[in-house]
């Protein structure tokens, strides 16, 4: 039987790592005090709203051997990269 992983969400807050299916960080007016990532949950039909960053989130993932990340995925997008809105219902 295999190890079940536990990340901290913030405040108290914790979620299986092998069931996050997506990490999305809350920009403009919708981040504030305990609102810093949303995390879509295998198996749970809405997001879960986080008080700690991707990043922090995301580096729990991957030194737990949960997923791998190419480290350009944090790079800036280069200038003439198209600007994509995200999904109205993400927010």
């Amino acid at each position: 039987m295999s190890e079940v992983r536990f990340i901290s969400l913030g405040m108290g807050r914790y979620v299986r790592a092998d069931r996050v299916l997506a990490v999305v960080p809350v920009e403009g007016e919708q981040r504030g005090p305990g609102r810093r990532t949303l995390l879509w949950i295998d198996g749970v039909p809405e997001p879960i709203v986080a008080s700690r960053g991707e990043q922090g989130i995301m580096s729990d993932l991957v030194s737990g051997g949960v997923v791998s990340v190419d480290e350009d995925a944090y790079a800036e997008p280069a200038d003439d990269a198209p600007q994509v809105e995200p999904p109205p219902s993400l927010f």
